[in-house]
């Protein structure tokens, strides 16, 4: 299905408005500042460093990096995030953002997650997903997308996207507003982190037993 260049223009509006609202990175001192990723950093900084003004070319501010389909068969949840970084698209240093593809394979699933640092917009592009997210409250808002509907998951709720079609993959964009958004899988970061969290912590927690959490670690490779 094509999409229209009127739903095109929604999408970069709902980020641009997300962006503006949510924006957490600092804002640049200068027009831009391209990231210098060949020489070694003698310091550790919030960002990377720039480059001189006078060497950035148009090149610096553009990627092929989301045109390819990613490989959804790399893990065991069916889908594959390409984002766009200081490496692959070096303008985009200090601007606040990220743009992300998402390709999930059929019946496959972006697990409940939270990005730490960044609200998201979502659009799908190809197929039927289910998306969704849980507030503070713990209620549930979620929606079915059609190729063209954009969802937004708000700062640091735990969210998740869902290909509900059992024959054919799914593809969606995002857009992130934080340069480094940061990902924590809720399973990954429970069962399979490294040291472990406590059996007892966990069967308290989730009221289940150590013969379960033996069972989902093994599942999940932890």
């Amino acid at each position: 299905m094509k999409i229209s260049s009127k739903t095109i223009q929604l999408f970069l509006y709902s980020l641009a408005l997300l962006l503006s609202l949510a924006k957490t990175d600092p804002p640049p001192l200068q027009d831009f500042c391209i990231a210098d990723t060949a020489s070694p950093s003698l310091f550790y900084n919030n960002g990377v460093p720039c480059l001189n003004p006078n060497s950035a070319v148009s090149s610096h501010f553009v990627t092929s990096a989301l045109a390819k389909p990613g490989k959804t068969s790399g893990n065991i949840f069916g889908f594959n995030a390409t984002l766009t970084n200081t490496k692959n698209l070096p303008g985009v240093n200090t601007m606040g953002l990220t743009m992300a593809r998402i390709d999930i394979a059929a019946n496959g699933i972006v697990p409940p997650h939270t990005h730490p640092r960044a609200s998201e917009v979502t659009i799908c592009l190809k197929g039927a997903l289910l998306v969704g997210f849980v507030d503070t409250l713990g209620r549930l808002f979620t929606q079915q997308l059609r190729p063209g509907d954009s969802f937004v998951f708000p700062k640091g709720l735990i969210h998740f996207l869902y290909n509900m079609d059992s024959s054919k993959p799914a593809l969606a964009l995002s857009g992130l507003s934080s340069q480094n958004p940061g990902l924590q899988m809720t399973s990954m970061a429970t069962f399979a982190s490294k040291p472990p969290i406590p059996d007892e912590v966990l069967k308290k927690a989730f009221q289940i037993t150590s013969q379960d959490i033996s069972i989902i670690r093994k599942n999940l490779g932890g």
